[in-house]
């Protein structure tokens, strides 16, 4: 049954991939099956476009929400970016290296790390089979900067929240953690692409796993958590379906009427 004028939206790391950054054939399946029910399916993540250009040709999708809602493309074109102060950054890599931690700036297009071959980025990206980012400490000063991220161990997370209060944390590993500003959500980027789609919250679904999920998970009609999700956001979902490596994308989908 054709569902014209419905939206969903995905996470990628823990929804659509799994903890092997692999994309199950059953969550694959599930997605062209959308498309070709006539439901748009949107990618909303934190990370920025050249790190899932693959996933993006994989499932035929040219609309995204990247870097937690700071930069938004609708069909291919930039709707919205949201540039970081570079005096901010600059202060931040100071106190970043000061501390002998380390932190990577991106723009849409390049991703540049603030040290060379820094354990912390190495072991936290390696997680998610990324590649070390070239070397650019002063990147910040030359591109736009969308999202940062920061490498330092949990315990010295607070360090930061309290010196930078305009920015704020997203912890999606032991060692790292996207920066972003205090205002900004997935939520927020969602928003600008519904606006240019003349769309509603009601008419979308959103399936997701991390604490940068809570936001859009309570804006849409129907939020999904997936099985893998920490509890607070389980608690704020209007479902739980099953993990990213156990078909949780198919149940979800089927829980909700779609497939």
């Amino acid at each position: 049954m054709p569902h014209h004028g419905t939206y969903v939206f995905f996470d990628i790391d823990g929804t659509l991939l799994d903890h092997s950054n692999r994309l199950p054939e059953s969550t694959r399946q599930a997605v062209k099956e959308l498309q070709a029910n006539g439901i748009t399916t949107i990618l909303s993540t934190g990370r920025m476009p050249t790190q899932f250009a693959w996933l993006r040709e994989e499932l035929g999708i040219d609309s995204y929400v990247s870097a937690n809602g700071q930069y938004v493309v609708h069909q291919g074109r930039e709707i919205h970016a949201s540039r970081m102060d570079p005096e901010r950054l600059e202060a931040m890599h100071a106190f970043a290296s000061d501390r002998g931690h380390c932190l990577a700036f991106s723009s849409d297009t390049l991703l540049c790390a603030s040290h060379a071959a820094h354990p912390l980025l190495g072991d936290s990206f390696g997680s998610l089979q990324l590649e070390y980012p070239s070397v650019d400490p002063l990147f910040y000063k030359h591109s736009p900067v969308y999202q940062a991220y920061l490498f330092c161990p949990d315990a010295d997370g607070g360090l930061y929240a309290e010196s930078f209060p305009e920015y704020r944390f997203y912890r999606w590993h032991a060692l790292a953690a996207d920066v972003m500003p205090a205002g900004g959500s997935k939520a927020v980027g969602i928003g600008k692409l519904l606006d240019v789609l003349g769309a509603s919250p009601e008419r979308c679904y959103a399936f997701g796993d991390g604490l940068n999920d809570k936001e859009m998970l309570s804006l849409v009609g129907t939020g999904i958590a997936m099985g893998n999700a920490p509890d607070e956001v389980k608690q704020l979902a209007d479902l739980v379906t099953g993990t990213s490596s156990q078909d949780g994308i198919r149940q979800g989908l089927k829980l909700v009427g779609l497939l």
